[in-house]
């Protein structure tokens, strides 16, 4: 019971039960005070008309009774529920209602008779009240003898027919209510049934997620918010499975890179240990490959941490760069593999090409990119790198004239672990993390790559930065 009173469901159908109930209250209150209020003014202008007319006809001669019942003939208002006149002292003189007791004993009366009698010209008053189921009227006006206050008229009139009309809307509108409200009350119920049982979809759905079912999909229905996040929930577990393959994927192709050099230096520790009558000779070549491959496997090391840290994106100190710089420096570090490649390297380095990055980080991109272009490239090649500014975008071209990229090989080049020709040998080929790290960085950067390359003719890298003003 405390998580049902708890729960979204409850909560959403109290609230409209509440808001209805309450529509409901002021529908019942409104119109029945407004109805009242209608026939008091209606009642307060006829009898105070009524009163002032008694009032001034007997004003004309002397208050006695059989003038004044003379008087009140002449007028026609014996439709009136009461007729009371007095003196100037409050004493009857004239009531139409001799067996019904006298409205002295009504509070209202006496509050009227005070009101009257106030001030040396009088006033006219008028009291009504709704009681019952039937309106209780009172009004009075002063009778003046010239400048004199003689006495005073009173009209009572008690309405039956017009309470009960006031009566029989009200027992409408409360029979309506009340039938509303229990419709509302189904409807509201129902409302919030349907509501919660999407939101309650949408909960089992995150915790079958949360178990690892990535592949659990919500049934998208209705064009409202909920419908919206239903196709937002769907796309994430797209994402999170499309992560989870590449995790996965990675898991496998970085396992693989390790066991291979691991494998080739376990085969070699071994069979050194186990020919106890090898040649020095071949001995040395075999320490020289554990070596080799040693080198190997810390290369795939720290690229595999540098792809792990623009993975996670550490905040890092941005500071101006200059590009050209680094250029020249990756260049310098690169001759050797020029040298050994017969590799022509060329160089067109525009001026103030500074970005806001990591000089660690552009270096990586250049030499990268350069060092592809010398290994993929043929022997009398050559290597362009050319360096560009414009307002707003420094532009670095990274051109060969190697064996370029097979078309259908060109989208998956800066995936991790991909290489283009799956026979060539690890060491010769690398092991397809070199583009995945210059990719990474430059998105980093705020930048993008471009690659254009025809297979026999070359391959032209275009890197783009935004500029630092």
């Amino acid at each position: 019971m405390p998580r049902l009173f708890s729960s979204v469901q409850f909560k959403l159908a109290l609230f409209y039960v509440a808001l209805i109930a309450g529509l409901l209250l002021f529908l019942n209150i409104y119109p029945i005070v407004v109805s009242r209020d209608l026939v008091r003014s209606a009642k307060e202008a006829a009898l105070v008309a009524q009163a002032i007319s008694v009032s001034q006809h007997l004003s004309t001669g002397a208050l006695e009774e059989e003038s004044i019942e003379v008087a009140i003939e002449d007028l026609n208002v014996q439709n009136l529920a009461r007729i009371v006149v007095t003196d100037e002292t409050g004493a009857d003189l004239y009531d139409t209602a001799y067996g019904q007791g006298t409205l002295h004993t009504h509070e209202l009366f006496h509050t009227a008779f005070m009101h009257v009698f106030t001030g040396p010209t009088g006033h006219e008053v008028f009291y009504g009240v709704y009681q019952g189921g039937s309106f209780y009227s009172w009004a009075g006006a002063p009778i003046m003898s010239g400048d004199v206050l003689v006495g005073a008229v009173f009209i009572h009139e008690h309405d039956v027919d017009q309470g009960a009309l006031i009566v029989g809307i009200q027992w409408n509108l409360q029979n309506i209510s009340i039938v509303t409200f229990v419709v509302a009350l189904f409807v509201a119920l129902l409302f919030s049934r349907t509501l919660t049982r999407r939101l309650k979809e949408m909960l089992s759905a995150i915790r079958m997620v949360g178990r690892g079912d990535y592949s659990y999909k919500l049934k998208v229905k209705g064009e409202d918010e909920l419908m919206e996040l239903s196709q937002a929930f769907n796309s994430l577990t797209d994402k999170l499975q499309e992560t989870e393959e590449m995790r996965r994927q990675f898991v496998s192709d970085a396992s693989h890179e390790l066991k291979t050099p691991l494998a080739s230096i376990r085969l070699l520790s071994d069979s050194i240990v186990q020919s106890a009558d090898m040649e020095e000779g071949t001995i040395r070549e075999f320490v020289e490959d554990i070596g080799q491959e040693a080198e190997r496997l810390t290369r795939t090391t720290e690229k595999l941490l540098r792809l792990t840290r623009i993975d996670v994106q550490p905040e890092t100190q941005l500071v101006p760069v200059d590009v050209a710089k680094v250029v020249r420096t990756a260049g310098h570090m690169l001759r050797p593999l020029v040298d050994g490649g017969q590799v022509e390297m060329t160089f067109a380095l525009s001026e103030n090409c500074n970005v806001l990055a990591t000089e660690d980080d552009v270096y990586q991109i250049v030499f990268n990119l350069a060092e592809n272009g010398i290994k993929y490239n043929v022997a009398g090649g050559t290597l362009h790198i050319r360096l560009i500014r414009d307002e707003t975008q420094v532009y670095l071209v990274v051109e060969d004239t190697g064996i370029g990229i097979p078309e259908e090989d060109v989208p998956h080049i800066f995936d991790r672990f991909y290489r283009v020709d799956k026979a060539r040998r690890r060491d010769e080929g690398g092991s397809g993390l070199g583009l995945s790290i210059v990719w990474g960085m430059v998105q980093q950067y705020g930048g993008h790559v471009d690659v254009v390359s025809q297979p026999g003719q070359g391959t032209r890298f275009t890197v783009t930065f935004p500029a630092l003003m």
